[in-house]
């Protein structure tokens, strides 16, 4: 056997069953007896409904049952609840309007659910939802922030004024006004963080299942975190007793966040398998998907920083309109509030921040976390504004970074903004990136490609993440209306296997390899001998799921508290075997041995004697050798990193060929290189989707323009260079890994780089900054608009 342990590349062993095709996903799942769901969605995006016919419908052939929103309602199923409350600038709660399950009375967005048709075959049921008559009274909509704040607009809810969620702000606003007061130079930008649909590999899928014998329901479903869902499903909507509803999230497709939230159908299938006595499965097709599933970002900032004489940060001021769709999605509401404008403070030692959020129901989906959650828009934001400040003064991109970061001495370090970093050296991951990216030698490479007639350019981002939301009593105090913690319950087996059952859960992040790894070296075993059991309510204890980078820092810390735990007990064992006193018990590469002797008891020596305890001290310990710890972090772990990209542009096409792309990032300790390599080069090539291609588009009447892959355009592989990842590591102070996480770096990083490519490639044509996408018809406007410009320079 191979060193398997902390640091070692170890393959993932997940992935034979993942690319043999035998992984088993939640559309994989077939119930005895198991009807079809399909549901009818609006194609209006605001709407009175003045009546529903669905006899037709129910007449229909295989056709078991129709249900609406009045019915669901009758019945006293809840709406949707919300996850996170946050108050005003006055202190006042935000507006939190009901989100019905299925439509009640009026429509809010294109897709928004109306009726569910439920049949023997999903044919059969789509067909029957085509029967259903809505009498619609089609209504002015509001799709975007501009339209949705412009006076006397139309309201998304009755009752919420303005349509305004929440005012809320962060930050001084008195040391900001007077840091400006005094600035030698301040620079301005204006910018639009686009909106994003998530697009995970496996679209959203749930079957619901009822025992009449027992009452007790099950869902099977896309899930990030199953305990959440059941928590909120069955509190709240279904109003089902925990121990009567079990939530099993099989093998699960992508996420990014996207499958963080408690969705209607989730609810729906699980309602009517009880109505009807029998399992009902409804799966998206991907235009469903496209509106239906939480979209992300979709931010409008003015941005503004104070500078003094020497290009040093003296205050930051920022604007920022939200977009939240329709309703509030499960945590939408602290995403462009604590998960963003905490983060404005970036890498740098800027003294003074003031910033407000103002967010805005619109008549379009709800926004939620994406992969990265308000941590790449306040990146985007303050990147962007960093660069435009070295042209206000003058200065070179990197010189005015390092001018203004945070020195590696100075950690642990206060911002203005709440949080405080534990540890980081931003001019170490800087000079690391800058050597690994050749910056020195670009301009020879801008030469080349002149002379070849293409475009070439540099851009540059140093940023800051902040993950493993914690701790619970903080976010608490903030409207989290949920703990973050998580839990661990480690079973060491009569003959020394291991079974770990972990409340997080993994949609392609290498779970069952990583945590395998860090209990082999806990406990001095072989991989082979270890098993990590998650996504199933009747088997692990309650976690909080995985999203915000937690699963390593939140998740593997309760591990290695519940081992600590089970090797504690081990060693009064192994004591009583070897007649040996418990303090001078060690445990080391699986065994228990008397300190300067060479006796010993292995794992599976102690195991079994746990389990078998006819030699044991069984008036001082409990037979059996399995623990449970939860684990509540004393602060975020704050990832951070340099990333440098290189683009060529055709000015005859306006196409942008991204040539190189570096990445140095600080993750805290890396238990296995191989998938942190590939976490961040996933991150980055959808950070390179937003930059250059992706964007949701919404026209004036609300019709979702961008609803189809004919529309929505994905990075393919031939969009994306070879990214090359490098580590510059310092670790967290505050757990006891070491780690801060990773999965969400690259997409963070990546975008102002990309975008600052773009911009330098193009400054001969008097650009100084570009909304994301950057597609080639708008480049190529550019470049062509200013091509009687150049030719008279």
């Amino acid at each position: 056997m191979g060193f398997e342990g902390i640091g070692a590349s170890v393959r993932r062993r997940e992935d034979l069953r993942f690319v043999s095709g035998r992984g088993t996903y939640t559309d994989d799942i077939n119930r005895p007896g198991q009807l079809y769901a399909v549901i009818l969605r609006s194609p209006h995006a605001h709407a009175r409904i003045r009546g529903i016919d669905t006899a037709a419908a129910k007449a229909a052939p295989g056709v078991a049952a129709v249900f609406t929103g009045d019915e669901m309602a009758a019945d006293g199923v809840g709406g949707l609840p919300c996850g996170w409350q946050v108050k005003n600038k006055d202190g006042t709660p935000m507006a939190e309007p009901p989100h019905p399950v299925l439509a009640v009375g009026k429509v809010r967005h294109v897709g928004d659910p109306v009726a569910v048709v439920i049949a023997e075959t999903r044919s059969r049921a789509r067909d029957a939802a085509e029967l259903i008559s809505v009498d619609y009274e089609v209504l002015p909509a509001v799709p975007t922030l501009e339209a949705a704040q412009k006076p006397g607009a139309p309201l998304v809810h009755d009752g919420v004024a303005g349509n305004i969620c929440y005012d809320w702000h962060l930050g001084d606003k008195d040391a900001v006004d007077a840091a400006f007061a005094k600035a030698h130079k301040v620079a301005r930008l204006e910018l639009v963080n686009n909106r994003l649909i998530p697009n995970a590999m496996e679209p959203r899928a749930a079957v619901g299942e009822f025992d009449p014998m027992s009452g007790e329901y099950t869902l099977y479903t896309t899930s990030q975190n199953p305990h959440v869902i059941r928590l909120l499903m069955g509190a709240f909507v279904l109003h089902i007793p925990e121990h009567k509803l079990r939530v099993v999230a099989p093998d699960v497709g992508g996420g990014f966040g996207s499958k963080i939230y408690h969705y209607a159908e989730e609810a729906i299938v699980t309602w009517a398998a009880g109505k009807l006595k029998r399992p009902v499965k409804w799966t998206a097709d991907r235009a469903e998907s496209f509106m239906s599933d939480a979209h992300g970002r979709d931010h409008v900032t003015v941005a503004e920083m104070a500078l003094d004489r020497d290009g040093r940060f003296l205050a930051l001021r920022v604007r920022t309109q939200a977009n939240m769709g329709a309703y509030l999605s499960t945590f939408a509401p602290c995403v462009p509030t604590y998960l963003y404008a905490t983060l404005l403070a970036g890498v740098y030692t800027t003294p003074a921040i003031y910033a407000e959020v103002k967010a805005v129901f619109t008549n379009s989906v709800p926004v939620d976390a994406y992969r990265g959650a308000g941590r790449p828009e306040a990146t985007f934001l303050l990147e962007r504004l960093v660069d435009i400040c070295a042209l206000e003064m003058g200065m070179d991109r990197v010189e005015i970074r390092r001018r203004n970061f945070i020195p590696a001495s100075a950690f642990p370090y206060q911002t203005p903004v709440a949080l405080q970093y534990d540890s980081g050296d931003y001019t170490a991951t800087l000079d690391a990136c800058l050597k690994a990216a050749d910056w020195a030698g670009f301009e020879a490479r801008r030469a080349e490609a002149k002379r070849r007639g293409k475009l070439r350019g540099i851009g540059i981002s140093t940023y800051i993440e902040a993950c493993g939301i914690a701790p619970s009593a903080v976010v608490g105090s903030l409207g989290a209306r949920a703990g973050l913690y998580e839990v661990a319950n480690i079973r060491v087996n009569p003959t020394g296997s291991i079974t770990v059952f972990t409340g997080t859960h993994s949609h392609g992040q290498g779970h069952e390899t990583t945590f395998a790894q860090l209990i082999a070296d806990q406990f001095g075993v072989p991989m082979s001998q270890v098993e990590i059991v998650h996504g199933d309510t009747a088997r692990i204890p309650f976690g909080m799921g995985t999203y915000g980078s937690r699963s390593i820092a939140v998740g593997g810390s309760a591990m290695v508290k519940a081992a600590e735990k089970i090797i504690a007990k081990g060693k009064r064992i192994a004591a009583h075997l070897l007649e040996a006193s418990a303090d001078d018990i060690e445990f080391k590469d699986g065994k228990f041995q008397v300190a300067g002797t060479d006796r010993a008891k292995t794992l599976a020596e102690v195991s079994l004697a746990a389990y078998v305890p006819h030699n044991y001290p069984i008036e001082e310990l409990e037979p059996g050798l399995e623990e449970t710890a939860f684990y509540d972090p004393k602060n975020f772990t704050y990832p951070g990193g340099c990333h440098i990209c290189e683009v060529e542009i055709d000015p005859d096409t306006g196409v942008v060929e991204v040539v190189n792309f570096t990445a140095v990032d600080d993750v805290g300790r890396v238990i296995n290189p191989m998938i942190v390599e590939g976490q961040i080069q996933g991150g980055v090539a959808q950070g390179i989707g937003q930059a250059l291609l992706e964007t949701c588009v919404y026209d004036a009447d609300g019709q979702l323009l961008s609803g189809s892959m004919m529309d929505y355009t994905m990075p393919r592989a031939d969009d994306l260079p070879n990214i090359t990842v490098g580590t510059a590591i310092t670790l967290c102070t505050h757990n006891p890994l070491g780690v801060k996480g990773c999965g969400e770096v690259g997409a963070i990083g990546s975008p102002p780089a990309v975008i600052g490519a773009v911009v330098d490639a193009l400054k001969d044509y008097g650009v100084r900054h570009l909304d994301m996408p950057a597609t080639p018809h708008r480049l190529w406007q550019i470049i062509n608009a200013n091509r009687p410009r150049m030719a008279a320079e």
